[in-house]
């Protein structure tokens, strides 16, 4: 989708709003314009050289014009007030609903807080189309006013509007693509320095030593000099429309005073109307400086809707109708023939892997690294779909399945997941009402949280630090499994759940979660050999490939 489209797009959803504002900026327009011929009638009654009630009337006149512009002119800041709230909320919440539902393969070989950091375009278009709507709204239609109007004084003026369209023609139609594009490559740029800026604020102690530092300065150094290089760029096609703006201006500024000045010599204009067709004149040249000086901030909205549209453009998962209900009493999972590849791979990561799986068991996923463990418990998870072969919950085709409801019955810790800002009871429980207090003790006992939640000067209402930075490895794990289980799911899948506890913590947590009496079923994936002693069923993996499948008796 064109940039300008998706522009067009966003101002649809408030096109109530918009049309209320060029109304507003129509009435305007015209009482602007209305001005010049008040100013004229009262050069007439002065060269008249007398003063009557009439002269007073008009003066009276023009000064309630000039308080109902400005009247007019506070309605429409705050129509485009309205608009930027809105812009901001609706924003927020596309991306909100939109990262968590966003396909894997469409985040593949990106980094999602980078992504995210594309929510700062919305202020560049909050206030850049509150700008574009006021400015060049007001603009063009001073323009079309006062070029009608002017063209009723004399038809030599009609050549003035002529000249100024094919003006605005000839700068966008040889400026647009080359200012949007040398934005859009300046726009990329400017996220590069900001995501390198927020890797070294993310690993801030490894670029301490002297050489390392050096290292982040100099490659700061080189995203900035790119970012400059297109800055540079597009400076020079701004400069470039607003060097032809001032060649016109000379033009038409000389070209008007001396054909005004011919036709008041030649008695086809009184200098009351000469006066004000050069008001106007000025009204309208400084119409076409504002346009001409309002293109950075076109391309600049230009840029900020197309960088946000490549986050609304990535896949979302497909949920199938809430009416289709499934009663999940037990899970079985099973699998035929199933192979994935990622999107930029021409080799399969899982290769014709068959197997199946009951309620309640306790697996453990063996193999070395790059073996498909992490691939094959994401599949199964519900966050990758496969490239081939089917996978069946309970006899049903996966892509069949609604994964709202199967994820509802689930429980999953992925390798690099961590607490979010938060409390500690917003971490566990989402502030689900449905969880009750015996839930939440139990959970908090079963993953030995209590001492560390009695030590913590406000417990559960502690406030967490972003992936829990004042938290122990080992206690952001514990929030997690505790997590993973309040709900009590059928389903649990874990990568490396418990590698960062002490072994006898270890062996508790893991003792507790296969214990014979669960009845969820629980497939991990970890380095910890703990987890394989109390599996009922070992599986080793090796090139993306089941090599053995052993199940203890």
């Amino acid at each position: 989708m064109a940039a300008l489209k998706r522009f067009f797009n966003l101002l649809r959803l408030d096109k109530k709003d918009v049309f209320q504002l060029f109304f507003y900026a129509i009435f305007a327009g015209l009482l602007s314009l209305s001005l010049p011929l008040g100013i004229q009638a009262i050069i007439n009654f002065i060269q008249a050289g007398r003063i009557s009630a009439s002269w007073i009337v008009l003066i009276v006149m023009v000064v309630i014009g000039v308080a109902l512009i400005g009247i007019l002119s506070l309605m429409q800041l705050r129509i485009t007030e309205n608009l930027q709230q809105k812009i901001f909320v609706r924003a927020s919440f596309d991306f909100a609903s939109r990262f968590p539902k966003i396909k894997f393969e469409a985040l593949y070989n990106n980094y999602p807080p980078e992504l995210a950091n594309r929510f700062f375009d919305t202020i560049s278009i909050q206030k850049g189309t509150s700008k574009l709507l006021l400015d060049f709204s007001a603009a063009l239609l001073q323009i079309v006013f006062g070029i009608i109007l002017l063209s009723l004084y004399h038809p030599y003026f009609i050549i003035f509007g002529i000249l100024l369209v094919f003006l605005l023609y000839f700068i966008f139609k040889f400026s647009y693509r080359s200012g949007l594009e040398t934005s859009l490559k300046e726009s990329h740029f400017k996220y590069k320095v900001a995501s390198w800026l927020q890797e070294l604020a993310r690993n801030n102690f490894s670029f301490r030593s002297d050489l390392n530092y050096d290292f982040a300065l100099e490659k700061n150094n080189t995203l900035v000099t790119d970012y400059l290089g297109y800055r540079e760029k597009h400076f020079r096609i701004i400069q470039r429309q607003f060097s032809q703006l001032i060649i016109f201006k000379m033009i038409i500024t000389a070209s008007l005073l001396s054909i005004g000045g011919y036709l008041v010599i030649q008695q086809k204009m009184n200098i009351g109307q000469f006066v004000a067709a050069e008001i106007i004149i000025l009204l309208v040249i400084n119409s076409v400086e504002k346009i001409i000086l309002g293109l950075e901030t076109f391309y600049d909205v230009l840029t900020s809707v197309e960088k946000i549209g490549s986050i609304t453009d990535l896949t979302l998962e497909e949920h199938m109708s809430q009416d289709y209900d499934y009663c999940f009493t037990n899970i079985q999972l099973e699998i035929e023939n199933l192979k994935f590849r990622f999107p930029d791979s021409k080799n399969d990561v899982l290769k014709t892997i068959s197997m199946k799986i009951s309620q309640g068991e306790k697996i453990y996923l063996d193999g070395e690294n790059g073996s498909g463990k992490t691939t094959l418990i994401r599949i199964l998870s519900g966050l990758l779909q496969p490239t081939s072969g089917v996978f069946f919950i309970n006899d049903d085709s996966f892509r069949k399945i609604n994964l709202q409801q199967y994820r509802s019955q689930i429980g999953t810790i992925l390798n690099g997941e961590t607490p979010f800002e938060g409390t500690i009871r917003e971490n566990i429980t989402f502030n689900d009402p449905s969880i009750s207090n015996e839930d939440l003790k139990w959970v908090i006992e079963a993953m030995q949280l209590g001492e560390v939640i009695k030590s913590l000067p406000q417990g559960l209402d502690t406030k967490i630090f972003p992936e829990g930075k004042q938290l122990t490895s080992s206690n952001a794990q514990k929030i997690l499994l505790a997590r993973s289980i309040i709900h009590k799911p059928k389903v649990l899948f874990y990568e490396n759940p418990t590698d960062h506890m002490d072994d006898a913590v270890a062996r508790d947590i893991i003792e507790f979660l296969c214990a014979p009496n669960q009845q969820w079923t629980v497939i991990v994936s970890s380095k910890n050999q703990l987890w394989k002693t109390k599996a009922i069923r070992h599986i080793i993996m090796q090139n993306g490939k089941v090599v053995s499948d052993i199940k203890k008796t």
